[in-house]
């Protein structure tokens, strides 16, 4: 059933609850990326337009303790969204009661408040991640509609998301409705040929995604470190690689299932020790020695992978080549990256996580069709998970 988005909404003259994803970087004090900030401005934007009232709400980070209040604040989020809105933004420093109720009241139309980080509901019993219902109807009861627009918590079950829905008529913001066709739409009714690249460290992180791509996939291109644990269910040598022998069992199986549709590695950059300061090599497969470990894919593999991908009309990709963060195993992820990027007539999609800021930190963000805001999230949507935070959106 397709979901309202925005559009379907009336909103001039009304109070629109907004749930945004503003759990952005900071480091003393100050954001240092505003990505998430920026991709929510065209809903934003779109409210103040129709003549609405924006009552904007997230979270940042986890809130344990008191003391956690001072650093994970919202206030300097209000003062850079200001900046980007070019236009004033009501900073209210709680999140119930008669400061954040009188400052509604007195909204006028087209006017913007940010009200404190929904966590700090969390000091006093998981009120927020608990969904409790009565913080839910709570919330609700601050506005007229609701407008969902965070996607990176959409795989939750919260009070600001789940708990508003289930009182108010709600929609999909912009981004949310972009997030739901482009995943949704890769995985459920995809343009084929449509090709899977899926690293990272852990299978553990990814079975369920390889499980439901097995049958949905018509290739499945796997790097990273949980190649490894593949490679060992094969009963190849892989020296000190990252392996999780529980999982083991588990990449036979996987194997067998795919019928062929996995593809791994043919060479590696081994190392001897996890360090960007000792000497590297590049060694087939099947010439790990035992004292070494397995880092990034290697140079054959990246031509390799490059030509599974020509043709493909769908790309996802989730998880780096290697350890990326490190220069000397960087060049896997670059270069699948570059693969992906110079893909004619594709559409490209990166679920988020670590593979979305390798793409944004090595300058290819624009080459692509769609990079998730939501590393959890988009995850668990092409696992072929019912994600909370969509499900309980009003149906169109």
């Amino acid at each position: 059933m397709a979901k309202k988005v925005i559009t379907d909404l009336d909103l001039k003259d009304k109070k629109v609850l907004v749930r945004v994803d503003f759990n952005v970087p900071m480091k003393d004090g100050k954001i240092t990326n505003d990505n998430r900030i920026v991709a929510a401005l065209p809903t934003i934007n779109y409210i103040i337009e129709q003549g609405g009232k924006a009552i904007l709400f997230s979270h940042l980070g986890k809130v344990k303790t008191e003391e956690d209040k001072a650093s994970k604040t919202l206030r300097p989020v209000a003062g850079r969204l200001s900046e980007l809105l070019n236009k004033e933004v009501k900073f209210v420093p709680v999140t119930r009661g008669a400061e954040l109720e009188d400052a509604i009241a007195a909204m006028n139309d087209g006017d913007v408040i940010l009200f404190e980080n929904t966590r700090f509901e969390d000091l006093d019993g998981k009120k927020e991640s608990g969904n409790d219902s009565e913080l839910g109807k709570y919330w609700a009861s601050l506005g007229d509609v609701f407008v969902n627009d965070a996607f990176g918590t959409a795989h939750r079950a919260h009070a600001s998301n789940v708990g508003i829905a289930a009182n108010l008529d709600s929609a999909a913001g912009f981004l949310m409705d972009k997030e739901i066709k482009f995943i949704g739409g890769a995985v459920d009714a995809p343009v084929r040929p449509l090709v899977a690249i899926l690293g990272g460290a852990k299978v553990s992180d990814k079975i369920g995604v390889i499980e439901n791509l097995i049958e949905k996939a018509d290739k499945i291109l796997i790097g990273g470190g949980m190649m490894f644990t593949f490679y060992k269910a094969q009963g190849k040598n892989i020296g000190k690689s990252l392996v999780e022998e529980d999982k083991v069992a588990l990449a036979k199986e996987l194997l067998v299932k795919a019928k062929g549709k996995i593809i791994l590695p043919i060479d590696t950059v081994v190392a001897k020790e996890f360090s960007n300061d000792v000497p590297f090599h590049t060694t087939a497969i099947d010439g790990i020695a035992d004292d070494e470990m397995g880092l990034d894919i290697g140079a054959e593999t990246i031509q390799m992978f490059t030509a599974e991908l020509a043709g493909a009309k769908t790309v996802v990709w989730n998880g780096p080549m290697g350890v990326f963060e490190m220069s000397n195993y960087a060049n896997g992820t670059i270069g699948v990256c570059e693969a992906i990027a110079n893909l004619k007539d594709a559409t490209t999609i990166i679920g988020g996580g670590d593979s979305a800021a390798a793409a944004m930190q090595l300058g290819f963000a624009d080459k692509f069709t769609h990079i998730s805001t939501g590393g959890g999230a988009s995850l668990e949507y092409l696992e072929g998970k019912v994600l909370p935070g969509v499900d309980s959106l009003s149906n169109k």
